[in-house]
């Protein structure tokens, strides 16, 4: 073979995955000259270098057709080795229609963790676990995170309904030991300790674990509603931030999530507590970081906030159809965003998801899906994306933003503050509001500082008549703006144009 790395990477069409709507492109990796990923919902696995593609069908876990995979990005190098954990039906069953949407199986539904071992291009499969009850299952793999002083994987668990938590996995044993008890889906390194976002569904976070890999305890911080609301930095409410993905950088621990960002230092509060600053936040949408990335890049971060990771089209309660309206309006295009203090920046805009994004050299590999995962009654014998990668350079971070525009209707905000787009390298945003009825609208701006007690908001506010009204967000450049009406209008349709 011996031929460019990115040359064999592939497309991936609707073919026979029963699962709920789409999954993706997760897990990538580049490591010690492979390029490792995981395609949902086909449950194939692939290690591509210049001389060889190995492909791993899931053959170890149980029996086929498999489903699943892996779809929040559980995945760890360590040595010669890359382990990859997630979730997968073994085999998979679709029980069919049920009315106009469809049902699966969770019998054979596993979590797993693999280990792929470089010098001998091999699998192993280190743990697996299931519930093998057909509605429910055990809590799926969502992150992997080495634990360099005691050689451990540090496992996080909060997708399922039982066996959720942090978990340790020794890589010589393969036993797995329960280190917390709360959900946790994302976690990342802070100092000489590893933090988790523990979470519920739909409220968000509900507290920081962090694991002390000195002194091998764990220490909890527990966050009510009114702690979250507390930590906005513009005083509004906090809704629904359920937890994305997270990094450190910048001796401060982020935790993206829907809505926004938490940064601070979750071990000691009292050097720099956790803050909240609002970033493309439309309410109760899921427009969020969720199911994706955050990596370091040049310094600083690069995150993804997709536009429509979750929704769902069939379900048994008919007053749900109004949560199906929220979760399936799509307010613009999902955006790689570059995060370095003072400055936000948004640098590429793609369609429904970015699932996962790795550099390789001077290319940056982006991969993506035009559905979403969907609810339990969207069960389909297939999975229903399209499921591609893109290559950019990476200098995009240096370039002009593309072109946004941002549709957000009245009915989805009502009167709680929204927005937080960064206006980075635009020459001309501007908003168009068609109202209604007499309002005001008002314009918070602000930056990311550090500390993020530096940080300031200036709030003005637009007199709003009924019908159009066109408002120059060319004083704000350079900034973050956030929005809020103050009175309710369900008609009103607001465009904020960036170019």
């Amino acid at each position: 073979m011996n031929r460019d790395i990115l040359s064999y990477l592939e497309d991936y069409p609707p073919r026979y995955a029963p699962e709920w709507g789409s999954g993706g492109i997760f897990g990538l990796k580049y490591y010690r000259g492979v390029l490792y990923y995981t395609v949902a919902f086909e449950a194939i696995s692939r290690f591509i270098d210049r001389d060889r593609i190995v492909e791993y069908r899931y053959e170890l876990v149980g029996g086929k057709p498999v489903s699943g995979g892996d779809t929040y990005n559980a995945v760890e190098a360590v040595d010669d080795k890359i382990y990859f954990g997630g979730w997968v039906h073994a085999p998979a069953i679709h029980t069919g229609r049920l009315g106009s949407g469809g049902t699966i199986s969770f019998t054979n539904k596993y979590s797993h963790v693999h280990a792929y071992s470089i010098d001998e291009g091999r699998t192993e499969l280190l743990w697996k676990e299931s519930l093998h009850d057909e509605k429910k299952w055990v809590g799926e793999v969502s992150d992997i995170i080495y634990d360099p002083v005691n050689d451990r994987l540090l496992l996080a668990r909060g997708d399922g309904h039982e066996n959720l938590g942090i978990y340790a996995l020794d890589r010589n044993t393969h036993r797995i030991t329960r280190l917390a008890g709360k959900p946790v889906l994302k976690g990342a390194h802070f100092f000489d300790y590893v933090c988790f976002g523990a979470h519920s569904y739909p409220e968000g976070l509900e507290g920081i674990y962090c694991i002390d890999l000195v002194e091998d305890k764990t220490v909890y911080k527990d966050y009510s509603r009114k702690d979250i609301d507390s930590m906005s930095i513009d005083g509004d409410s906090v809704l629904m931030p359920q937890v994305g993905t997270a990094i450190s950088s910048y001796s401060r621990f982020f935790l993206f999530t829907k809505g926004g960002v938490f940064i601070g230092n979750p071990v000691e509060e009292s050097i720099e507590p956790m803050k909240f600053i609002r970033l493309f936040d439309f309410v109760e949408n899921l427009y969020g970081p969720l199911r994706t990335m955050a990596k370091p890049f040049g310094g600083g971060i690069l995150v993804a906030y997709n536009s429509y990771t979750h929704g769902f089209l069939h379900t048994g309660n008919p007053e749900l159809y109004s949560r199906s309206k929220i979760l399936n309006t799509i307010v613009g295009p999902s955006v790689l965003v570059y995060i370095t203090p003072s400055t936000t920046k948004i640098v590429g805009a793609y369609g429904a998801r970015i699932t996962g994004f790795e550099r390789i050299g001077d290319r940056l590999v982006i991969a993506v899906n035009n559905m979403a995962n969907l609810g339990e009654l969207d069960a389909t014998p297939i999975d229903i994306g399209y499921r591609s990668f893109l290559i950019e350079p990476t200098d995009i971070v240096n370039r002009p933003p593309p072109p946004i525009t941002y549709s957000v209707p009245g009915y989805l905000v009502d009167t709680n503050t929204f927005g937080g787009i960064p206006l980075t390298g635009y020459r001309e945003p501007s908003m168009i509001v068609y109202a209604s009825k007499e309002n005001k609208l008002y314009i918070n701006s602000y930056t990311i500082d550090l500390p993020t007690d530096n940080i300031i908001i200036t709030r003005d506010v637009v007199d709003l008549k009924p019908g159009l009204n066109k408002i120059s967000l060319e004083d704000y450049r350079g900034l973050i703006v956030s929005f809020k009406l103050r009175k309710t209008d369900d008609k009103a349709s607001m465009k904020i144009i960036l170019q």
